[in-house]
């Protein structure tokens, strides 16, 4: 039988930005203290949370975070810091980046998600990359997986004359 695990009473941003911070401080990082709070944060708190924290220490969060975490937590951490439609956003680049053209991730991000879910996200890809997302796809996927990402994404104002 499985217990119910109730997260701690929430605190305000200011006293997570608190935390986060003294997290940081010293020899190393108290990874623990990182998870506890961000993993019980939603994305508009962890959001309130970077506001915060760029106020009272004139510094970004993300890059701290960064600094201070490695490996798959930190990618899991960082991927965490943003609302969904850019968590995608990112994933999708990631794997269409020719560094690490991990074309599985991209195919399975779009075609797990509803037509409103890809406009948005397309939306926020063009924003934060500069560039359609569709563009992308036409440069960097071939074959079968152009095909697949192309139906998932038809009849979403998609540009098909790149």
């Amino acid at each position: 039988m499985a217990t119910l695990n109730v997260p701690p009473a929430l605190t305000s941003p200011r006293d997570d930005a608190i935390q986060l911070y003294r997290a940081f401080k010293g020899f190393g990082c108290d990874t623990s203290a990182v998870i506890n709070i961000l993993a019980h944060r939603d994305s508009t708190q962890r959001m309130l949370i970077q506001q915060e924290y760029k106020t009272m220490y004139s510094g970004d969060l993300l890059k701290r975070l960064s600094s201070e975490l490695s490996g798959k937590l930190e990618t899991a951490v960082l991927l965490w810091m943003h609302d969904p439609p850019g968590r995608d956003a990112i994933i999708v680049k990631q794997g269409l980046s020719s560094d690490t053209l991990n074309l599985e991730a991209a195919t399975e991000v779009i075609c797990s998600r509803t037509p409103s879910q890809i406009q948005t996200f397309k939306q926020h890809y063009h924003a934060k990359f500069g560039v359609h997302l569709e563009h992308d796809i036409e440069s960097h996927a071939s074959g079968d997986h152009k095909q697949v990402l192309r139906k998932a994404m038809k009849g979403l104002g998609t540009d098909d004359t790149h």
